[in-house]
């Protein structure tokens, strides 16, 4: 199941960063409505695809992320908590990336970083054509 799921999750992410990229979906004012619809869409999908990503590892004995204070909580709870306040950039430091659990992290930090300057730079390229 593990092997299954992990790929459409993967590819769930990969096509909502793909949006980004796709010309002339975004019309309008640089503020709207749809426009923000839109972003917090985006946001929304790579959070839960990261939260799943790390709920499946860790339903098959492979946890990837361990709580400091509450060590018995939800993963579900947790794993979707971690994958926003790392996608955000917060980081309150009350769960901890363990092994691959990292890299997968920083995957999400990054894209974190750069999804706001690509949503500008698309906004405002689409508004100049």
């Amino acid at each position: 199941m593990f092997y299954f799921l992990l790929p459409i999750v993967i590819f769930c992410i990969f096509m909502s960063l793909r949006t980004l990229f796709i010309p002339n979906t975004l019309k309008g004012k640089f503020v709207s409505v749809e426009n923000f619809l839109y972003l917090g869409a985006v946001y929304l999908t790579i959070i839960i695809g990261f939260g799943l990503i790390y709920i499946l590892f860790n339903l098959i004995g492979m946890p990837l992320l361990r709580e400091i204070n509450y060590p018995h909580k939800n993963i579900f709870e947790t794993s979707f908590y971690f994958s926003a306040m790392t996608l955000f950039s917060v980081g309150n430091g009350d769960v901890l990336p363990q092994g691959l659990g990292r890299m997968v992290a920083v995957i999400e930090a990054l894209i974190g970083y750069t999804l706001p300057a690509a949503f500008v730079a698309r906004v405002v390229l689409n508004k100049e054509k």
